[in-house]
């Protein structure tokens, strides 16, 4: 069963780094459910983790562009229970947003916690005396310890998965581990094509932490679509002027087995007072094949890292990333893709574009190793700027041992150039709405990238209209 934290606040005039991070961590272990799973091992090796770091500060080389002080201010505390979902949110908002996930299959969380009443589980997959499923299990954690056929079979496998988490030394995925009070579910049996989107709403709402953990497992030859949003309602930002933030802190673990397919759609869309620090971390087998569109266009700092391990020869990759920023918007994209075997491929196109004082950053690490010989490897950061005020760090990054590759990376820095809005407008069509169509065009390369038909259509209007 849960604990309640009975930890006071730190002040936000006298905090420091180390202080912060222990309530940080305070905050998480005493509210998780030690006996869940069994995974109270995996918990102490993660306080056990956080014990040893620093939080963040802009003197360490992988965060100096992605300033964190703002959070020192604020001294969040666990997200608490929430009994009414329909009372925490504006139904029509949330409602609205879900209609943009109608074509497939649903889970959704409030504040890291299921929602029944707004999720749609599959989880009747038989389960074999091997420990095998049939067909697929969509369904939270804390609904799956409850199945008779769980506890010897599947429990044992999930609990390995977790354990294995790539990356997991990282600060913020280990506070998620020593924190996450449920998680949701996803595992695909071999040979398993699902052709519905499978859709992971996390909303939010309050002034607390929350700690999303999501694991996926498509095991040999089995297909998936999987979409994951983060949404809160724009009006939560001007709750409190003396506490107005929250923290979400996410973790997705995706493995695929030889010759599976995992198509990853990502929307982050929260509110503008919210710090978001994700990790999604990926484990390729041979011949497999993993896709992911990640789309920010919400909260006041957002990071996501993604990092891709190919774990087996003929692996192939695509990772599409597009930020549309404003005001004072922070985000800042993260990725590492390690290649260790022969004959595989990858691209990277992220695209960015910053107006106002909005800052955007990319570090994208690719890592070639000798034994990647005869791989394929691209990458591109290209990134738009509608103000003089508005600021872009780049840093692509090619790290190649092996000497029979083919590779490539680079980074464009640029405005809307008024020789082309001068063009437009010499066809009779008006000054914004030339800089609306340019706009269109530069991102849309990457919107198109996204099967969701709903969701696609929503993300091109609102990028039609993001010129004022």
């Amino acid at each position: 069963m849960s604990k309640t934290a009975k930890t006071s606040n730190p002040s936000a005039s006298s905090i420091n780094r180390e202080t912060y991070l222990k309530h940080l961590l305070t905050q998480a272990s005493a509210a998780a459910d030690e006996s869940f799973l069994g995974l109270k091992p995996l918990r102490e090796r993660a306080i056990a983790l956080v014990g040893e770091q620093a939080f963040p500060a802009r003197r360490d080389e992988e965060w100096r562009f992605t300033d964190l002080s703002d959070m020192l201010a604020q001294p969040f505390q666990r997200a608490r229970a929430v009994k009414d979902a329909n009372a925490e949110l504006t139904s029509t908002e949330l409602s609205d947003h879900l209609a943009l996930f109608s074509e497939g299959q649903c889970l959704t969380t409030l504040n890291g916690q299921f929602v029944p009443e707004l999720s749609a589980p599959i989880n009747a997959a038989p389960i074999n005396n091997d420990g095998t499923a049939e067909g697929i299990i969509v369904a939270p954690l804390s609904q799956l310890v409850k199945r008779a056929d769980f506890s010897d079979r599947i429990k044992p496998l999930l609990t390995a998965k977790l354990a294995q988490t790539k990356g997991n030394g990282e600060v913020f995925t280990a506070l998620n581990t020593a924190g996450f009070s449920d998680a949701l579910v996803i595992w695909i049996t071999a040979d398993q094509i699902f052709d519905k989107p499978i859709c992971l709403v996390r909303a939010a709402s309050g002034k607390e932490v929350s700690h999303l953990r999501t694991l996926v497992v498509a095991e040999h030859h089995a297909s998936l679509t999987l979409v994951e949003s983060f949404w809160s309602p724009p009006s939560q930002a001007a709750a409190d002027s003396d506490n107005p933030g929250r923290f979400n802190n996410s973790v997705t673990e995706i493995w695929l087995g030889e010759g599976a397919q995992v198509n990853h759609i990502r929307l982050q869309d929260e509110s503008a007072e919210t710090f978001h620090i994700s990790k999604t971390a990926v484990d390729q087998s041979a011949n497999s094949r993993y896709q992911c569109t990640a789309i920010e266009l919400g909260a006041k700092l957002s990071r996501h890292n993604l990092e891709v391990y190919q774990s087996g020869p003929q692996t192939d990759t695509h990772m599409y990333g597009m930020s549309a920023l404003r005001d004072k918007q922070l985000s800042d994209t993260h990725s590492c893709l390690t290649l260790t075997y022969p004959h595989s491929t990858a691209t990277q196109i992220q695209k960015n574009i910053v107006d106002d004082r909005a800052h955007s950053v990319f570090n994208g690490k690719v890592y070639v190793s000798q034994e990647a010989q005869l791989t394929d490897a691209s990458q591109l950061n290209r990134n738009l700027m509608l103000s003089s005020k508005a600021r872009v760090d780049t840093k692509p990054e090619l790290d190649i041992v092996a000497d029979n590759v083919k590779c490539a990376h680079g980074a464009t820095v640029s405005q809307l150039q008024a020789d082309e809005v001068f063009y437009l407008q010499s066809r009779g069509i008006a000054a914004e709405q030339a800089q609306r169509l340019l706009l269109y065009g530069f991102a849309m390369e990457i919107v198109e990238k996204i099967s969701v038909s709903a969701l696609k259509q929503s993300l091109s209007d609102r990028l039609t209209q993001w010129a004022r």
